[in-house]
C-alpha cells in the first residue's frame, strides 16, 4: 500500500513500524498526530476493537481516529498438531470434554487468546491456554507439538496443505477458497464464535473531509488493482475495500462484540 500511495500522491510514503502492546503504541502515535493527512494508521481489527476492553488506553479508539477504508481481510482457522486424535471439530470437542484440562492451545495475541476462551465457553470444554509472544511463536509451538491446538490467522495454510498441521474449522463467515473442504465453525455445529480478521487505514480525528476523501479514493483504486490483489493473495489476504461509513460501523460493531466476549469469559490480560 505504501508503495502504491507513493505513486498516487506523488510523494514518499514512509512505513514506520510501531509494534507492541497489542497495537496501542502505533495507534497512540497516530491518534495524537497532527490531523493533516500526513500521518496515517494501518492497523488490524484486534488492535482497534479488542484493546478498548482490555486496557486503559491513552486515546479513544473511536473518537480519536477517522476511518478511511478497509484494505483486506484475513481468514482464521482452528488447527491441531497431527498427533491429536481428532480429524473433525466434533471429535476434537469430544476429546477435550473427555480430558478436561489435559489439552492446551497456543495464543499469540490478546485477540486470539480471547477467541480461544470464547470457543471454550461455546463448546463447554476446558482447554489450557499457553500465551506466546506473537503469532509466529504460537504457530511454531503447534508445529513442534508443544501445543495441541491454535487459532491461526491463516499463516498456517502451507503447513495444512503439507500435512504438518490439520485444519478442523474456519472461524470466518464462509469457507476459504484456499481450503474449500474445511467447514466453518457454524457448519461444524459451534455458534457464537466468529472471527473475520481485517486490516484497514485510519487517520487522526479532525483530518479535513477533502483530505480523507482523497485518501479513501486513492486507497480504493489501489485495492482494485490486479497486481495489488495478487500481492495480497500471495500472503493469504483477500482485498476488501469499503466506504469510511462502512468501516466505521464495522469498528463499532466489532468493539461491542468483543466487549461482550470479554465480559462473558471474564477474560483478563496475562
Amino acid at each position: 500500500m505504501s508503495e502504491r500511495l507513493t505513486v498516487a500522491l506523488a510523494q514518499p510514503v514512509v512505513l514506520d513500524n510501531r509494534a507492541g502492546a497489542n497495537g496501542i503504541i502505533g495507534t497512540d502515535a497516530v491518534a495524537k498526530a497532527a490531523p493533516d493527512g500526513y500521518t496515517l494508521l494501518m492497523t488490524t481489527g484486534g488492535a482497534q476493537t479488542v484493546s478498548p476492553s482490555l486496557y486503559a488506553l491513552p486515546y479513544d479508539s473511536i473518537r480519536d481516529l477517522a476511518p478511511i477504508s478497509m484494505v483486506a481481510t484475513l481468514g482464521t482457522m482452528l488447527v491441531v498438531h497431527p498427533s491429536v486424535p481428532a480429524r473433525t471439530l466434533q471429535e476434537f470437542v469430544a476429546l477435550a470434554k473427555a480430558q478436561p484440562g489435559k489439552l492446551n492451545y497456543a495464543a499469540g495475541s490478546s485477540l486470539l487468546h480471547l477467541v480461544g476462551e470464547t470457543f471454550k465457553l461455546a463448546t463447554g470444554t476446558d482447554i489450557v491456554a499457553i500465551p506466546y509472544k506473537g503469532t509466529g511463536p504460537q504457530l511454531s509451538a503447534v508445529l513442534a507439538g508443544e501445543a495441541a491446538m491454535t487459532i491461526d490467522p491463516f499463516t498456517a495454510v502451507q503447513h495444512v496443505k503439507s500435512g504438518r498441521l490439520r485444519a478442523l474449522a474456519m472461524l470466518s463467515r464462509k469457507r476459504s477458497s484456499l481450503l474449500p473442504d474445511v467447514p466453518t465453525l457454524q457448519e461444524a455445529g459451534v455458534s457464537g464464535v466468529e472471527l473475520d480478521a481485517w486490516a484497514g487505514m485510519l487517520a487522526p480525528a479532525g483530518t479535513p473531509a477533502p483530505v480523507l476523501k482523497r485518501l479513501h479514493d486513492e486507497v480504493a483504486k489501489i485495492v482494485a488493482l490486479p497486481e495489488f490483489r495478487d500481492r495480497l493473495a500471495a500472503l493469504n489476504y483477500e482485498p476488501a475495500g469499503s466506504t469510511p461509513e462502512q468501516f466505521s460501523q464495522l469498528i463499532a460493531t466489532d468493539t461491542a462484540k468483543w466487549a461482550k466476549a470479554v465480559k462473558a469469559t471474564n477474560f483478563k490480560v496475562q
